[in-house]
C-alpha cells in the first residue's frame, strides 16, 4: 500500500506540500483541480502543472479525488451525454499524464452531510459530527447556513456556496429519481467510460454514501453490502471499483467492514481509513482519532483485511480531529492526520512482519 494525504491545492489548502513531506510516512498525494466545475474538461496542461508541483515537492501524485460527476449524469437528464464526453476527455488527459486512480461519488445533491464541523470533545479537540434529530429539524434549504460559519474561512468540497444557492433546483432535478433509476444512471456512465479506463489503465473508485442512509429523502446506492456487490457485478470490469471508506460505509453499524473488504477483493482501488464514535444510537455519531480504542472500529482487523486481500493501492488517513489549536479546513488539518498516518503505517508494518 502507499500512504497518502489529501491536498486541495496551494490556493485552497491550509496545509502545504512542504509540511506533508515532513510526515515521513506519507509518500503520495491525493489531489484535484479544485476550481473545476462538474462537466468541465481538465486540460492536459493543467494536469501536468498540478503533477509537476507535487513532484517538485518530493512527493508522488497517487490519485485524483475527485473528478466530480455532474448532476446531469447522476440524474440522467438531457445534458448527460455532453458531460460524459467531457469526463472521458478528462480521463484521457489523466491517463496520458500517467495518473491511474480516480475517486468519485454518485450522491445526489450533497456529497456528504454533517450537522456540526466543530463538536468539542472532552479533551478539547473538535470533530465533525452528525445528529439525525438536527437534520430533521433543519431541512435541506437551511443546511448550508447551519454550518457555513464553521468552515474556518475555507470552502468545503460539495458545499460550495454557488452550488448551495441552487438547492431547490437540485431537489427538483432528483424528484422522480429512485434507487433503481440512480443505479441505471450509474451503469450508463460506467459503460461509457470503461473503454478509456481500459486504454489508460485508470481505476475508477466510487466513494460510499455519507452517511449510508437516505437524507432528506434522496436515494442512496453505495451504502451496504448488496448495493456494493450490485455495482461491481453490473459492470464486471476490473477498472470499476470502490473507494473503501470505513468512516462513510461504517456509519451504518449493520455493515460488516471486514466481510465487505473480503467480497471486494480485486475491486478496492483506494482506501479512506478513519474511526467513529456513536452516541445515542447509530444516527448520532462523531469522528474520532484513528486509534481503535477511541472509536467503534477495530483498525487492526481492517488493515489486516486489506493486507490479506492483497491491497496495494493508496490509503489515506481520513478526517482528522482539530488539535493543538490548529486552524484549518475542518477534518483536513495537518496534525491529527499525521498521527493517523503514523498509526496506520505502524499497524501495516506489524501485520507484514507477523507474516514473515
Amino acid at each position: 500500500m502507499e500512504m497518502t494525504m489529501r491536498w486541495y491545492g496551494r490556493k485552497y489548502d491550509t496545509v502545504t506540500l512542504e509540511q506533508i513531506r515532513q510526515v515521513c510516512y506519507v509518500k503520495g498525494i491525493i489531489t484535484t483541480l479544485y476550481e473545476k466545475l462538474p462537466g468541465e474538461i481538465w486540460s492536459f496542461k493543467e494536469i501536468l502543472s498540478m503533477k509537476k508541483e507535487i513532484e517538485n515537492a518530493g512527493l508522488h501524485l497517487a490519485g485524483i479525488e475527485s473528478v466530480n460527476v455532474s448532476d446531469a449524469i447522476k440524474a440522467g437528464s438531457s445534458n448527460r451525454d455532453r458531460d460524459i464526453d467531457a469526463y472521458i476527455k478528462t480521463l484521457e488527459n489523466l491517463g496520458k499524464a500517467d495518473i491511474h486512480t480516480v475517486c468519485y461519488n454518485f450522491m445526489p445533491v450533497f456529497d456528504w452531510t454533517r450537522t456540526e464541523l466543530y463538536r468539542k470533545r472532552e479533551d478539547g479537540s473538535t470533530v465533525l459530527a452528525y445528529n439525525q434529530f438536527q437534520i430533521d429539524q433543519i431541512g435541506p434549504e437551511r443546511m448550508f447556513n447551519s454550518i457555513k460559519d464553521d468552515m474556518n474561512g475555507t470552502i468545503m468540497p460539495g458545499w460550495e456556496p454557488e452550488r448551495m444557492e441552487k438547492i431547490k433546483e437540485l431537489f427538483l432535478l432528483y424528484k422522480d429519481i429512485d434507487e433503481d433509476q440512480l443505479f441505471s444512471n450509474l451503469k450508463y456512465f460506467l459503460d461509457a467510460i470503461m473503454p478509456v479506463c481500459d486504454k489508460y489503465n485508470i481505476n475508477m473508485a466510487i466513494h460510499p454514501d455519507d452517511p449510508s442512509w437516505s437524507v432528506f429523502g434522496l436515494p442512496r446506492i453505495v451504502s451496504d453490502y448488496k448495493k456494493l456487490k450490485r455495482i461491481i457485478d453490473m459492470v464486471p470490469n476490473k477498472h470499476n471499483g470502490i473507494t473503501f471508506c470505513t468512516g462513510s460505509y461504517g456509519t451504518n453499524l449493520n455493515n460488516d467492514l471486514v466481510h465487505t473488504i473480503s467480497m471486494l477483493k480485486g475491486r478496492i482501488h483506494f482506501a479512506h481509513i478513519r474511526n467513529l464514535r456513536f452516541n445515542n444510537g447509530m444516527r448520532d455519531f462523531e469522528e474520532s482519532a484513528h486509534l481503535s480504542s477511541d472509536g467503534f472500529f477495530n483498525m487492526y482487523t481492517i488493515m489486516k483485511s486489506l493486507h490479506d486481500i492483497g491491497f496495494e493501492g493508496p490509503i489515506r488517513p481520513d478526517h482528522g480531529r482539530m488539535i493543538w489549536d490548529e486552524k484549518a479546513m475542518p477534518g483536513y488539518g495537518l496534525y491529527d492526520r499525521a498521527l493517523g498516518a503514523a498509526y496506520l503505517c505502524g499497524l501495516w508494518e506489524a501485520i507484514e512482519k507477523k507474516e514473515i
